[in-house]
């Protein structure tokens, strides 16, 4: 699903800020870290009865979040069949819930939370400054992501350096500075 251009911008200044008030650092990005810091609680499956964990995987195979009655926010994932470049996707695609403030679920939410993890983790700004080489072998290497949110990353970069501004907004330079990441003077586009 496509996205209104001003709700992807909302999202990207929503990471940003995410960073801040959570004192983010570091690449790669580690979702565990920031769930953490926010306060919400990890369940992997593997701990759950077997009975809860038949139920988890009829609602995912891969992860969900959910508000208890006393407001507390559970991050659930699965541990049992997921490597760790999907669970930690998995668990910044819940954490962009908590923090989009996500009541309803439904196909815009999804397509939200898709897009939050996904910038979060490999923004294209992060990309042109981290990467001399910008190929997909690299970026999975640096920022501890699987294949095909490599590719997409790329892309996103390619779409981004080659067709978009060249200059960066305020949201980027946000989150290469509180990330601490060198700005790059000298662009290379690929």
């Amino acid at each position: 699903m496509r996205l209104k251009n001003e709700t992807y911008e909302y999202i990207k200044q929503a990471v940003a800020d995410m960073f801040v008030t959570y004192d983010i650092k570091g690449i790669p990005i580690n979702a565990f870290e920031v769930a953490i810091k926010i306060g919400l609680n990890i369940i992997p499956y593997s701990s759950l009865s077997y009975e809860k964990l038949r139920v988890a995987y009829e609602y995912s195979e891969d992860g969900y979040s959910i508000e208890e009655n006393d407001g507390t926010w559970n991050i659930y994932y699965n541990d049992i069949t997921k490597d760790y470049t999907r669970i930690n996707q998995t668990i910044m695609h819940e954490v962009g819930h908590f923090i989009l403030g996500h009541i309803e679920e439904g196909e815009e939410e999804e397509a939200e939370a898709k897009f939050f993890a996904k910038y979060a983790l490999a923004s294209p700004a992060l990309i042109q400054n981290l990467l001399s080489v910008k190929n997909v072998e690299n970026i999975m290497n640096t920022f501890d992501i699987g294949y095909k949110a490599a590719c997409i990353a790329l892309d996103n970069h390619k779409k981004r350096f080659a067709y978009g501004r060249k200059d960066y907004t305020d949201y980027e330079m946000q989150i290469l500075n509180q990330l601490e990441v060198e700005i790059v003077k000298k662009k290379t586009l690929f």
